[in-house]
């Protein structure tokens, strides 16, 4: 098993993608290129950043890279926010609960890895 694969925020965050693409399904068409896409690319930018960082040789790499994937989750809160208010999806309660649980596995992840740095 690859480093990152151990990580739970990579885990959740690997779920989120899925919801993700299950969510932007039935958008309509006109928005393919549009908003279905830049969702599903900040969604995918989360564990990807995860996964670089994880492989990178130093803890502060390692941090920076956490932080950008903090930054995507951040974009793909406010892009489902965005589709909500379009009328796109109704219900994103059980999407919003996964990006609460990345953010605080990132969050968690990102303070240990500071200590370590900072000790």
């Amino acid at each position: 098993m690859r480093k990152h694969e151990s990580l739970r925020a990579w885990q959740l965050a690997m779920a989120l993608v899925e919801d993700v693409y299950r969510v932007t399904v039935p958008f309509p068409d006109t928005e393919r290129f549009g908003l279905t896409s830049q969702l599903r690319r900040a969604a995918i930018s989360v564990p990807s950043n995860i996964a670089e960082g994880a492989a990178r040789g130093s803890t502060t790499d390692f941090t920076r890279f956490l932080y950008i994937a903090r930054g995507s989750l951040s974009e793909v809160d406010t892009q489902l926010q965005i589709a909500q208010r379009l009328g796109f999806i109704q219900d994103t309660q059980l999407i919003t609960e996964r990006i609460d649980q990345v953010f605080a596995q990132l969050g968690g992840l990102i303070k240990h890895l500071k200590a370590r740095i900072n000790p």
